[in-house]
């Protein structure tokens, strides 16, 4: 005899994140989007409201990245140089609703430029382009605290998602994201009481927790995925227990992650069992946003546009569930 499934009661939610300002908000976007709002572990939707739909955002660098390999090259080699034009492409030519940019440009060992210069970038990047901008630093703490204050002035009014937050910076970007009305990314390394107390220290500067997105800093399929997914799911699990400290979405960077193993990159000819390099790399990517939805993930930030177009067709697949 058939019995019904247990169903999980939850007292908690995950905060809605709203990235992109439209008209009506203030702003000058064509659309919004909205990440989180969950009342359910992933994919449950007898269980909970997941309002909500992961949401890709195209990747995209204001500095010829020098680590990419020949299949993102090959797509994207020709904008390396302009990446205004980088970014029209991706949402004229691939339809990208959401851009993630990062200020590589302003790392000292990629071209050193200066608050000012990237805040002029990010003026132009919202002209040219009427999509929702998530904004990355060039990943050096010291130039990430002068060149994300002033962007998030440039982009004010706009609702941008800006990060990321660490313990050493927290203090002046949260200050400057409250100031301009903008969310901020908190990143932390894989550990869930780290995730906790950012978050927390981020909120006692004014931030609410309802504008911080979780970045829990993952690995790629193979390299390190299942304790990321792990970590993941104690933070949603206590979320959803009434912890409203780790009750925030989760932005996952899964390209950056994706296509630098050696899998998804080696050359055909030494290792000739793992198949085409021209497949390989966007297999990895796939495989890892996939798992990454299932343990959460609510902002995927991507490389491939043919792995876009695959996990978009797997998202609109689940909520037809």
């Amino acid at each position: 005899m058939a019995q019904d499934l247990m169903l999980e009661k939850w007292s908690g939610k995950i905060s809605t994140v709203t990235i992109g300002a439209t008209i009506a908000d203030g702003g000058t976007r064509k659309h919004s989007i909205k990440i989180g709002g969950e009342k359910s572990l992933p994919n449950l939707f007898k269980e909970g409201a997941i309002p909500n739909k992961t949401q890709i955002a195209f990747e995209i660098w204001d500095a010829p990245p020098t680590d990419w390999p020949d299949e993102l090259n090959k797509i994207y080699g020709s904008y390396y140089k302009d990446p205004i034009t980088w970014a029209k492409t991706c949402v004229e030519k691939y339809k990208a609703t959401c851009l993630c940019v990062r200020l590589q440009a302003a790392h000292p060992d990629f071209g050193n430029k200066t608050a000012q210069q990237e805040a002029q970038f990010i003026k132009e990047l919202l002209k040219a382009v009427a999509v929702p901008l998530v904004i990355i630093g060039c990943g050096d703490d010291s130039k990430d605290s002068l060149i994300l204050p002033a962007c998030s002035e440039a982009a004010k009014g706009e609702i941008c998602l800006i990060g990321s937050a660490v313990q050493n910076n927290y203090k002046t970007l949260a200050a400057a994201l409250s100031a301009d009305g903008h969310n901020i990314i908190a990143e932390s390394p894989i550990d869930i009481n780290i995730a906790k107390q950012l978050n927390i220290l981020i909120s006692d500067m004014g931030l609410p927790l309802e504008k911080i997105v979780i970045n829990p800093t993952i690995g790629a399929l193979g390299y390190g995925l299942e304790y990321a997914y792990s970590i993941m799911e104690r933070a949603r699990l206590a979320a959803l227990s009434g912890d409203k400290t780790v009750a925030s979405p989760f932005i996952c960077f899964v390209g950056q992650e994706s296509w630098q193993v050696k899998e998804a990159k080696a050359n055909a000819e030494e290792f000739p069992a793992w198949g085409k390099e021209t497949e390989r790399g966007i297999i990895w990517e796939i495989l890892t946003a996939t798992a990454l939805i299932q343990a959460g993930a609510d902002l995927l930030v991507m490389r491939h546009p043919l792995a876009i177009e695959k996990i978009n067709k797997y998202i609109e697949e689940l909520y037809q569930c």
